[in-house]
């Protein structure tokens, strides 16, 4: 016997293909609620971010770069570090380095960049 001819000796199983419909739907709805959902709002979320930064803002690249955001541009921002300017996109920045989120640390880190800027405004 060829396999065609056993798949069409197969009983037709059309009571269950009702409760098969549902069960797929609710895997959907399913997967809607605990996968899709959540990562659409975590999109919004992080562009909402990416939108409202503004020039003085310090923030930490996806990359681990610590810097403060010197000018915003349509496709990006000038990032000013330590060792000078770079450019990169605006889905490079993955959060803000605020004292809220760093407490102490943020503070002492401020106060040694502005004595640097200082210091590099005398000479």
């Amino acid at each position: 016997m060829n396999l065609l001819s056993i798949f069409l000796q197969a009983p037709a199983q059309g009571g269950n293909s009702s409760m098969m419909l549902i069960m797929m739907g609710a895997m959907f709805v399913g997967f809607y609620f605990l996968m899709i959902r959540p990562q659409m709002k975590k999109q919004k979320q992080e562009k909402n971010f990416q939108e409202t930064l503004k020039v003085g803002t310090r923030v930490v690249l996806t990359s681990g770069l610590h810097g403060r955001i010197a000018q915003v541009q349509d496709d990006g921002f000038i990032i000013e570090t330590l060792s000078g300017k770079l450019k990169f996109e605006k889905a490079a920045v993955s959060r803000e380095f605020t004292e809220a989120r760093f407490g102490d640390k943020a503070k002492a880190a401020e106060k040694t960049a502005e004595k640097k800027e200082i210091e590099t405004e005398k000479k």
